[in-house]
């Protein structure tokens, strides 16, 4: 038998991304403390938080009793600019600051994808690097985009797929990383940990 996919993430995005695919699965958002660690790496960190999720996700949905039989997935994405980590803007003055740091240069978004289902071998886990640059931004431009709200839930104060895509000049890896999830690693992972796709 085939086992179940359950997502563990809050993200609508996600959730429409894996829709999208036509896979069948069940949410459980897990709680867990999405903080960087002490001198902890950029390219590390996303992956890290994404295995974290993924194992609270497992654990959560197990101790209901459950299907045992089941593929947790989790994910997290962050935005490097500089030597600068751009997680979710805490409010309208840090959205701003973000964009304005955005604005003109070429900066990293990496996603890390986590996939668990107990299996001693497991987690399974990538971290996908997309680079993406962004158009010099006037102050009008920048109020815009935070006026529309499109970036008050995203790394970086943007959503690739939204607004903020009128505005980047290139971008360069998975598009689908930007939108917080790189499809082609995340079936991948699926396939690697048993989880069939509606095409085989």
């Amino acid at each position: 038998m085939a086992p179940r996919l359950v997502l563990c993430s809050g993200s609508p995005r996600r959730r429409e991304m894996l829709t999208g695919l036509g896979l069948r699965f069940d949410l459980e958002v897990p709680h867990v403390t999405e903080a960087r660690r002490a001198g902890e790496n950029a390219d590390v960190y996303p992956e890290r938080l994404a295995c974290e999720k993924a194992a609270a996700g497992l654990a959560s949905w197990r101790s209901r009793g459950a299907d045992k039989a089941v593929v947790a997935i989790a994910a997290d994405t962050v935005v490097v600019a500089g030597d600068e980590v751009l997680e979710k803007p805490k409010d309208r003055a840090d959205a701003e600051r973000m964009l304005r740091k955005l604005s003109g240069v070429e900066h990293r978004v990496i996603t890390g994808v986590c996939v668990a289902s107990g299996d001693p071998a497991e987690p399974r886990s990538r971290a996908v690097v997309t680079r993406v640059r962004f158009a010099p931004l006037s102050d009008t431009a920048i109020r815009y985009l935070v006026d529309s709200g499109d970036g008050d839930d995203k790394a970086g104060a943007y959503g690739i797929q939204g607004l903020a895509g009128a505005f980047i000049e290139r971008i360069e890896g998975s598009f689908s990383n930007v939108v917080g999830l790189p499809m082609v690693e995340t079936l991948a992972l699926l396939a690697e940990a048993g989880l069939r796709t509606p095409w085989g």
